[in-house]
């Protein structure tokens, strides 16, 4: 099967050495993929210096001015170069088949959130935006996640039930307020689950407001602690 499908990067489609199965970046893109590592803030993921590290309670200056009402949060790639191209073309350009590759790197990420009562929930996307998009990016990877930690995976716990406009070229105030009261969960599905710990998984986490309101909405319904996994966490000057 090799020789009629080779190995291709993940991001340009270019072949890549190795055999049937092999899930690689060429070495173009390889150097071009920043990934968050474990020297990061423990409270939003972002990437601290080298040798510093989020476990021992390191937190960067914008969680200190503004504490995150979730645990710790863990992300995979910093979205910028090819970080960037991988989750918009699993969010824009109909390439759900990037989601194992993206949700196993994600699954490393996560790996020190989680614990075996562990609820993997996704952010959900309004049925406006899910009918064009065909699926929920966000879905996709908390699905692989899930399995690879042999966890319980929530994918309709949370709703939205407000429709909004994206968040791209929004002011922190204005992100919080285009989310605000955007998500709920669903009472009877949050019921058998309450009190256990939850990872809310999304593809790209910016200032964190949609992250927020899903974890109060979790917190509200008596779910928790919650822990937050992203693909990518952007980072300011990346």
């Amino acid at each position: 099967m090799a020789l009629i499908y080779p190995p291709q990067c993940l991001a340009c489609g270019e072949a890549v050495a190795g055999g049937e199965g092999v899930v690689s970046l060429c070495p173009a893109c390889w150097p071009d993929a920043a990934f968050a590592g474990a020297s990061c803030c423990g409270s939003c993921g972002v990437p601290l210096p080298a040798g510093l590290d989020g476990e021992d309670g390191l937190i960067c200056d914008d969680c200190l001015g503004q504490p995150r009402p979730w645990a710790q949060a863990r992300a995979a790639l910093v979205y910028a170069g090819t970080g960037k191209k991988l989750v918009l073309a699993l969010k824009h350009a109909d390439r759900p088949d990037l989601a194992p590759a993206l949700g196993a790197w994600l699954a490393r990420a996560a790996g020190p959130l989680v614990t075996p009562e562990t609820v993997v929930v996704p952010v959900p996307l309004h049925l406006r935006r899910l009918m064009r998009r065909k699926y929920n990016q966000a879905e996709l990877l908390a699905g692989h996640v899930a399995k690879a930690h042999g966890l319980t995976l929530a994918p309709r716990l949370l709703r939205r039930v407000r429709h909004t406009e994206g968040q791209d070229h929004r002011g922190v105030l204005d992100r919080v307020a285009n989310v605000a009261g955007a998500l709920a969960v669903d009472a009877a599905r949050a019921a058998p689950l309450a009190r256990r710990p939850v990872l809310l998984v999304d593809d790209v986490m910016a200032s964190g407001a949609t992250m927020a309101e899903a974890a109060g909405a979790l917190a509200a319904a008596g779910l928790g602690p919650i822990h937050v996994a992203v693909l990518a966490r952007a980072v300011k000057d990346a």
